[in-house]
């Protein structure tokens, strides 16, 4: 039975134009997400450095510019115009892809072929998601923290995060056909549409007013400063995790399916195709005062589900173990992003500058654990990875803490 969610009020038009948005482009992220890191993998030779190197690059750049790229989309271009151009970028992205399939198809077709062009197409992807992630992000979380309200925030998240859910218990069924019968190429086609099909529901987004008022040194002195110190940490957690689970994970389960892409694309939508339901309820609780239980505890049982991760080597496993894992998630995404949003939204006119610290703080998790891999498992191997994101989902235990937001506002 679905959870009773008594919104009180309505949604607002913005927040429909922003969730539209938001769910179409998951469509295409749910036939890409978990085939990127891989086809980088392939296209590096299998060499999971050489794909960590590709995102490190990536998320430095964005480290160390994010906040002129917020100070540039929202004080020059606006939200709204910010968040179309860097779903264009997303579209370019894509082509640029689709340009290095080509090129590896003809390197082995001809393997003494040149491989500069493969070279400088996958320069331009890396140059593209790195403008797609400037102009997008810190809009999107600013309007997130202003068109959700307080006494349904996570009701409202849930139903975002459920949509999403619904489309991964298809997508990657669908794009493991897709690879298997066509191809890198033909995925990567639909991708560009579908990513360009989102904009339209961003032409019903209200202009906003926010503007982004510090300078870039200010930005940086209001990161490492200590009255942000557990908010920063719990943001550098979870980007941590992002890392292993959106790049590392992946790859993992490729090499143990031995490369069959209809088998990765069916386990993994399998593995979510039971979680829209419990997504709800968790959201329904998370609004009723019980975020903080509820992110406590999801979070150990979700660093639990990592560890476990060690000790897989068959598919069976794989299904079992992710299983759990993408269900105890749940009750650490849902309650760690209200209160992401909801005390973005307490700053008031400076919900915009918290999105860049936040931002920042990410990017700044995925810097340090991509660096840790890179050091420590060509000596340790891939299975510590999984213990640094948990030890990682656990940092995210520090948002709980409200005084934090407190003396957060009595700075601003």
């Amino acid at each position: 039975m679905f959870p009773s969610f008594n919104f009180k009020g309505r949604m607002s038009g913005g927040l429909v134009s922003i969730y539209s948005s938001r769910m179409i482009l998951n469509i295409g992220n749910s036939l890409t997400g978990i085939f990127l890191p891989i086809f980088l993998f392939l296209v590096f030779g299998n060499r999971l450095s050489f794909v960590l190197v590709y995102y490190l690059i990536c998320y430095s750049l964005y480290f160390f510019t994010v906040a002129l790229g917020a100070k540039f989309s929202l004080n020059k271009l606006g939200i709204k115009k910010a968040i179309i151009i860097s779903t264009i970028f997303g579209a370019v992205y894509f082509v640029a892809l689709y340009l290095v399939t080509g090129q590896r198809a003809l390197m082995e077709a001809a393997p003494g072929m040149d491989r500069t062009a493969i070279f400088v197409f996958l320069s331009i992807s890396l140059l593209f998601t790195f403008l797609q992630e400037l102009t997008y992000w810190v809009p999107v979380h600013t309007e997130m923290s202003e068109l959700t309200d307080r006494a349904n925030r996570a009701k409202q998240l849930a139903v975002l995060e459920s949509c999403c859910i619904a489309f991964n218990a298809v997508g990657p069924l669908l794009a493991g056909w897709i690879l298997a019968v066509y191809g890198y190429n033909f995925l990567f086609i639909i991708s560009v549409f579908i990513t360009l099909l989102s904009i339209v529901p961003l032409f019903y987004l209200p202009k906003s007013s926010e503007r982004f008022s510090w300078s870039y040194r200010q930005t940086w002195k209001e990161l490492f400063s200590r009255k942000r110190r557990k908010a920063v940490l719990a943001f550098m957690g979870d980007g941590a995790e992002n890392v292993v689970s959106g790049i590392v994970w992946p790859i993992f389960i490729w090499e143990i399916l031995k490369g069959n892409f209809f088998s990765v694309g069916a386990i993994s939508s399998a593995i979510v195709a039971s979680t829209v339901i419990l997504e709800l309820a968790v959201g329904k609780y998370s609004d009723n005062g019980k975020r903080d239980k509820i992110l406590h505890w999801g979070t150990a049982l979700y660093a639990l589900g990592w560890l476990l991760k060690i000790f897989i080597d068959t598919a069976f496993q794989i299904f079992i173990v992710s299983t759990y894992h993408s269900l105890v998630r749940l009750f650490t995404r849902t309650p760690f992003d209200a209160m992401l949003y909801e005390h973005a939204a307490d700053q008031g006119h400076y919900v915009d500058e918290y999105s860049v610290i936040h931002e920042m703080a990410l990017m700044a998790g995925r810097i340090l654990i991509i660096f840790l891999m890179l050091m420590l498992v060509p000596i340790f191997g891939i299975g510590l990875t999984f213990i640094l994101a948990a030890l990682s989902t656990l940092l995210m235990n520090l948002l709980i803490d409200e005084k934090t937001v407190n003396e957060i506002n009595k700075r601003i």
